[in-house]
């Protein structure tokens, strides 16, 4: 007959040995506790590398933007006599380097002459819409359509000249430039037309004097650089 091997009544049975391993336990730890080390620590270095990548190509094309507005009354005047006036500028025109964080980087505009800004180009691109727009008006032409169009005109050939310039540097081997200092040198062309413009505003002739002019200011500024 077949033995019954369920709990009988009466009958102790001996208790089973539940007992877990510690060197199991240890081991299993230890280990998982490697492998978090280890990834944590090559996931720190993927990160680490790339924001270093991330930040260097940053600093490389693009800089910092608050850099190129750090101006003062006394650094916009003296930068348009260079600009409209490179002739008359008897001083360096190389940029003016110090120690930061353990290399060399150039000193803002306000302590340098010769570095880029924005504020002048966006100040002379605005002034040059208002002015094209005040010439217009003189001649009967002025609609928002029409200075809407002076507006994408301006951009359109801010953007041809900072291409220019780009491929000109790049073509020269002179390597390579933060964009936003390729940006700043094309937009101080628009200092020279708001000149223009307002000749043209006072007389029709004076115009064709002064775009030549401001032409090859900008042709020596820039080829001082």
């Amino acid at each position: 007959m077949y033995n019954n091997v369920g709990s009988q009544p009466g009958v102790v049975q001996p208790p089973t040995n539940t007992q877990p391993n510690p060197f199991g336990s240890a081991f299993q730890v230890a280990g998982s506790g490697l492998i978090r080390g280890g990834l944590g620590a090559y996931g720190g270095k993927i990160l680490g590398s790339s924001s270093e990548y991330v930040q260097s190509n940053i600093s490389r094309y693009f800089s910092d933007p608050q850099y190129y507005f750090q101006v003062n009354d006394h650094y916009v005047k003296n930068k348009l006599k260079v600009v409209l006036f490179p002739f008359l500028h008897r001083g360096h025109w190389t940029r003016i380097t110090e120690p930061v964080g353990g290399r060399l980087s150039y000193k803002p505009p306000i302590y340098d002459i010769n570095a880029p800004d924005l504020y002048i180009p966006l100040m002379a691109f605005g002034t040059y819409v208002v002015l094209a727009g005040l010439s217009l008006g003189l001649h009967g032409k002025f609609s928002p359509e029409a200075l809407n169009l002076l507006f994408i005109k301006g951009l359109l050939g801010w953007f041809m000249q900072a291409a220019l310039l780009k491929v000109t540097l790049l073509s020269l081997g002179s390597g390579e430039a933060p964009l936003l200092d390729i940006i700043a040198y094309a937009g101080y062309t628009f200092t020279g037309i708001c000149l223009a413009v307002i000749g043209r505003i006072i007389s029709g002739y004076s115009y064709y004097f002064l775009m030549p002019w401001t032409c090859l200011c900008m042709g020596v500024f820039l080829v001082k650089l």
